[in-house]
């Protein structure tokens, strides 16, 4: 009763912001308003256990308490907080929709399965050069107009090449030991000049970069350590996809420890939850960006805001589009873009038949050869809509996953099998949405070498990832009147070839051509192991070739060959 007599005076914690969270303060008889950080202090401190046991029992995960009353006070606050946070309404029902879904009779798609009409399926070999130049000069316009953004997909460790960094740090051993990040924002710096040269704007390209939670700290560091590699810092947006439990079988949210749920990211297609959650899609709308490029950070060849690809779907009025390799065979385990059912989606080569696999069209190509290399293209426009009013619908996939778990013992165990699932999205799952989605083929030599293994693997290593580039980065010197020649002055060869195989063949081969064979070993030979063509030429000399008749046409280089300084200071 006394306290309500008491003349009320206001402290504030943090005088300069102004929150509603008030507590009165009987020893000071007064009422102390709060800011953000002391209420959610005060609301961690202040733990309702029997609210929580409610919440969980309601949704049968009363054992994420099992071993609450052994853990110490900072670890029962750790667990409560982390309990507090979920939403058992949402990724309960996740679960029942993903299980429900992978429970359904799996049947093959061939007979729902459309090709991409014609018209919306241009490719870089059977389109003259003149359209290509104004595609090119389409996307420079957008760029130097500051209508273009890229995002970046960099959730990934590097675990499977040995390394507890983000992928995008991993360096591949090229002369100029750059690494992903790296070559990518050089990328961007360089093409920044073309358009500024071609249309005297410099608009800039602001790019987004989506991490995991393991991964965002190390990202930033790397970047401020390297000075942004010549980028504006205020042009770098690093943010972070979310992260969801993981499940078991049965549908038991896993303790990774006795006071740790286990979880895992929501998949590269929690892109789009993650842009309205960040704010990302308001900033990029604040900035005038129009389009945006999307790509995985694995990719060594990728082309940054490919101003060919923004050309080609600009030109075909597109809100999305996908940036595709024709398949190598029909039996090749890749994602292809088609219509299912009317509607565009990736499909796998585990839901189709052999059958299908290999139809061709009448000119002998694959009908369904679209390969999917996660490069696409978005409108913010087409972004918005996926946000605010697609994404809730979006089903996630499921993957199953041998998941650290702890014991009755409260010891954390890794199991030898999977024992539970990981939920997620997929970035192409969008594709339904479109009507006006646009695929662009390219040369794969040209743009895409994945980086997923470490050396030892049959493909997609560091050693694959680094010849691509020194072969594509040969065919720029070519191109540009330049020539590799070894020690002794002789010219290399185009294509490197196995010694072994050439004299297995040559074996049959002289008894039914014996000149053919004489004139095949006249030329140089040149294997990978003894002389491998080594060409590097930095991004910041050339984008994708050009400009490089000025410096090497018409003259002569050895192997390795590292052009890594602005076109006027290269010494040639």
């Amino acid at each position: 009763m006394a306290a309500s007599r008491c003349k009320e005076t206001v402290h504030t914690f943090h005088p300069a912001r102004d929150f509603n969270h008030r507590i009165f303060d009987c020893k000071r008889k007064t009422t102390v308003k709060l800011d953000a950080t002391s209420t959610k202090y005060m609301k961690s401190t202040m733990m309702d256990l029997a609210h929580l046991r409610q919440r969980l029992a309601a949704h049968g995960q009363e054992h994420l308490l099992q071993f609450w009353d052994v853990l110490t006070e900072a670890d029962k606050r750790v667990l409560y907080n982390d309990l507090s946070e979920l939403d058992y309404d949402e990724v309960c029902g996740f679960y029942k929709r993903t299980v429900a879904s992978l429970n359904e009779e799996q049947t093959k798609l061939d007979e729902r399965m459309q090709p991409i009409p014609a018209e919306m399926h241009g490719s870089v070999t059977r389109t003259p050069l003149e359209k290509i130049k104004d595609y090119e000069e389409a996307g420079l316009r957008e760029v130097s107009e500051g209508h273009v953004g890229v995002l970046l997909l960099a959730g990934g460790q590097g675990t499977r090449l040995g390394v507890d960094y983000p992928k995008g740090m991993y360096d591949v051993k090229l002369p100029s030991r750059k690494t992903l990040y790296q070559l990518q924002a050089e990328r961007l710096l360089r093409l920044q000049i073309l358009a500024k040269e071609k249309y005297g704007k410099c608009g800039n390209i602001p790019w987004y970069i989506m991490t995991s939670e393991h991964t965002k700290e190390p990202t930033m560091d790397f970047f401020a350590r390297n000075h942004y590699f010549g980028l504006e810092k205020e042009n770098l947006v690093v943010f972070e996809q979310g992260m969801l439990p993981c499940f078991t079988f049965d549908g038991k949210i896993i303790l990774e420890s006795p006071h740790k749920v286990a979880r895992a990211p929501d998949g590269n297609g929690g892109l789009y939850r993650a842009l309205r959650e960040k704010n990302v899609l308001e900033d990029m709308e604040r900035r005038g960006i129009k389009y945006v490029h999307v790509y995985c950070v694995d990719n060594i060849l990728v082309k940054m805001a490919d101003p060919i690809f923004i050309g080609y779907c600009l030109s075909k009025g597109a809100n999305c589009g996908a940036k595709v390799v024709e398949k190598a065979f029909p039996t090749e385990a890749v994602g292809v873009v088609c219509k299912v059912d009317g509607l565009y989606q990736v499909v796998e080569y585990s839901e189709i038949t052999l059958k299908t696999a290999q139809k061709r069209n009448p000119d002998g190509r694959l009908m369904f050869s679209a390969g999917n290399i996660c490069n696409h293209y978005f409108t913010t426009e087409f972004l918005r809509k996926v946000v605010y009013d697609y994404e809730a619908s979006m089903h996630h996939h499921v993957a199953k996953k041998k998941i650290g778990t702890v014991n009755s013992d409260g010891k954390t165990i890794k199991p030898e099998k999977p024992n539970g699932i990981k939920m997620e999205k997929f970035v192409f799952d969008v594709f339904q949405f479109s009507n006006t989605l646009a695929v662009w083929e390219v040369i794969r030599e040209d743009e895409f070498a994945p980086l997923k293994n470490g050396d030892g693997a049959e493909k997609d290593t560091p050693t694959t990832c680094r010849h691509a580039l020194f072969s594509l980065h040969h065919r720029y010197l070519l191109n540009a009147g330049g020539t590799l020649i070894d020690s002794e002055g002789e010219p290399l060869p185009l294509i490197p070839s196995i010694m072994s195989i050439k004299e297995k063949r040559c074996n049959w081969l002289t008894r039914l051509v014996p000149h053919v064979c004489a004139l095949w070993f006249s030329q140089k030979e040149m294997r990978w192991d003894e002389c491998p063509v080594v060409v590097e030429i930095s991004s910041l000399v050339s984008y994708a070739g050009e400009g490089l008749d000025k410096l090497v046409a018409n003259k002569k280089f050895t192997c390795p060959l590292l052009l890594n300084e602005p076109a006027a200071k290269i010494q040639v």
